[in-house]
């Protein structure tokens, strides 16, 4: 269970980033050529949002049900914050996780009120691009010497 749950959240990490660069990229693309804000536009940005979602339920799944290394973390909060990989699984991943999505979900929010199309695609560039930086920070990377978790 805890491995199958794990390689959910791991593809799913890789979903979402690539979500994000296309909602970056299409927002982007409007920006810079002013272009009309189309469907396209908001399913991108909708896509990003859903899976962002489902990444937030099967990370607490992980976080409170099946993962041993949070539930240690979780356990004893004073020896987690002394340890660089129980503090990032335990506190720095999840409160990253918890800012991008509010990131996403804001974005997304203040693009359906903007009144111009312009308005939309600054708007989704400013709010998609910095929750997917925010989301690059929080993934564990294999060349990060204390927490690499593989690329898969």
């Amino acid at each position: 269970m805890q491995l199958d749950m794990l390689h959910l959240h791991s593809f799913l990490r890789w979903a979402i980033v690539l979500a994000g660069i296309w909602a970056v990229i299409r927002s982007l693309k409007g920006v810079t050529g002013k272009t009309p804000f189309t469907a396209a536009d908001s399913k991108a940005g909708l896509f990003f949002m859903i899976l962002c979602d489902l990444q937030l339920l099967v990370g607490l799944v992980l976080l409170f049900f099946v993962s041993p290394l949070a539930k240690a973390g979780l356990a004893d909060m004073g020896a987690a914050m002394k340890s660089p990989a129980l503090r990032f699984f335990t506190v720095e991943h999840e409160v990253m996780a918890v800012i991008a999505i509010a990131l996403v979900h804001i974005g997304k929010s203040k693009i359906k009120k903007a009144a111009s199309d312009a308005q939309k695609h600054k708007l989704g560039l400013i709010f998609f691009g910095l929750a997917l930086v925010v989301i690059l920070a929080l993934i564990p990377w294999p060349f990060r010497e204390a927490l690499g978790k593989g690329w898969f």
